[in-house]
Formats: C-alpha cells, sequence, structure tokens
C-alpha cells in the first residue's frame, strides 16, 4: 500500500523513533550494528496510540479480520547496516500457530501492518522479504538454510510512508541491511478477542486513559470480567469497532 502515511506523519513518528533509538545506543554493550527492536510501543507516545486506529490501515483490518479483535503487539524495528547479516524467513505466532492456516473463506488469524519510515528503492537494504502463496503451505521445521534469499522470495522496495499488510502464515522475514542507512520500521499486529496479547499483559492505567473508547477496547478495556469474556465480545462491540 503507498503513501499510507503523509509525510508529516513519517517526519514526527521518524523523530519519535530516533529519540527512542539514540536512548537505546546508550546502554551498555551495544554495537553499531545492534538492531534496536522495541515492543510495547503503545506506552511510550501518544503518536503511537494514534496508530492503532489508524484510519487507512484499521479499516482494512476489519475487512480482513472483522470487529472482535484487539491489538496484540506494537513494535519498532531500527536495522543499522550490517554487511554481514544473513536475514532470515518465519512465520508467525510461535509453535502452534506455525501448523495452522486458514482457507479462503475464512477470518485470517491474526494480521500485521508493516509500516515504513525509510526509502527502500534497492534492495539488499534490509528489505521486508515475503514468499507469495507460501501461506498455503506448511514452514519446514528445520528452517530454511538460505532463508530470505530463496529464489521464490521478494523482496519489497518501498518508500518511506507505505506500510504491507500480511497474515501469520506468510513466509516473510528481512533480507540483511548493505545499504549506508538504518532501516527504520513500526509493526502493530492485529488479532482476535480470544488471543492473548503478543508483547503486553494488561494496559496501564495511564495508557487506557489517553486512548478513545475504540483504542481502550482494542487493549483490554472490556469491562468487568466474567468466564468467556474474551471468546464471547461485549455485547456493543461490533457497534464500537466498527462505528466510532
Amino acid at each position: 500500500m503507498e503513501e499510507v502515511l503523509a509525510a508529516e506523519e513519517v517526519q514526527a513518528l521518524t523523530e519519535t523513533v530516533d529519540k527512542l533509538d539514540a536512548e537505546f545506543r546508550q546502554g551498555e554493550n551495544i554495537n553499531a550494528d545492534t538492531v534496536f527492536d522495541k515492543r510495547n510501543v503503545m506506552e511510550d507516545n501518544d503518536i503511537f496510540v494514534a496508530l492503532i486506529t489508524h484510519p487507512i490501515t484499521f479499516p482494512i483490518v476489519l475487512e480482513l479480520l472483522g470487529p472482535y479483535i484487539q491489538l496484540s503487539m506494537s513494535e519498532v524495528i531500527v536495522r543499522p547496516p550490517n554487511p554481514k547479516d544473513k536475514g532470515y524467513l518465519h512465520t508467525d505466532g510461535g509453535q502452534a500457530m506455525q501448523g495452522i492456516r486458514v482457507s479462503e473463506t475464512s477470518w485470517p488469524l491474526q494480521l500485521k501492518i508493516h509500516y515504513f519510515l525509510t526509502d527502500l528503492g534497492n534492495p539488499d537494504s534490509g528489505n521486508f522479504t515475503v514468499v507469495p502463496g507460501s501461506h498455503n503451505r506448511p514452514f519446514p521445521e528445520e528452517g530454511i538454510p538460505d532463508g530470505p534469499y530463496i529464489p521464490e522470495a521478494v523482496q519489497l522496495c518501498v518508500k518511506a510512508g507505505d506500510a504491507a499488510v500480511f497474515p501469520h502464515a506468510l513466509w516473510h522475514g528481512v533480507v540483511g541491511n548493505k545499504s549506508a542507512q538504518p532501516r527504520k520500521t513500526l509493526i502493530y499486529c492485529y488479532s482476535h478477542h480470544c488471543f492473548r496479547p503478543f508483547d503486553y499483559e494488561k494496559a496501564s492505567p495511564e495508557l487506557l486513559a489517553r486512548c478513545t473508547p475504540r483504542q481502550r477496547r482494542l487493549i483490554g478495556d472490556i469491562g468487568t470480567w466474567k468466564p468467556g469474556a474474551y471468546f464471547y465480545s461485549p455485547a456493543d462491540q461490533a457497534e464500537l469497532i466498527c462505528g466510532e
């Protein structure tokens, strides 16, 4: 998807990510080529909260997943130049979901939105890499020795502000960054209400206070808990998630 984020959004997000990355690189035993990978960033800054229900991408999430969903993960990744990095391919969801694929008529189990903050016009620049059609076949238990460099793999050459939408079962990953610039991206994951969130156990009261009602529902504000509450969503779920 091209130009999902406006230039102003890309600039503001990049400035925020750069500050987080700079703080990370002041830590001990951090090399110039160490990957910065921070999860649950929605707690860190309101700019990341706004992406939870982005007006361009969130309707697509609803169309593909339906309304009985949650935000499962918010992640920032900065991948510096590293010619020695061999990259990787994988599928999402751990041991159980790695063995699960869904039919064409089924809702996906999970979707991710990958937002790109860096122009990646050339291959081998830390590009997001996918294997088209691979969501229909098992990922090898032994992994893939050649990782993202197998013939079927496609490196996405994108511009800052573009985004990719993909399901958990698609073989995906990243190639080594042999360019002169770091690759900066954001990943937001959405899954059904009956799943556990990936990178947080419970949203903080401070975060909930900064969110809209729809955003609060997406990060776990379901009212009074009772048995089955995460399997059978509140009565206003579809209205709240689709109608705000």
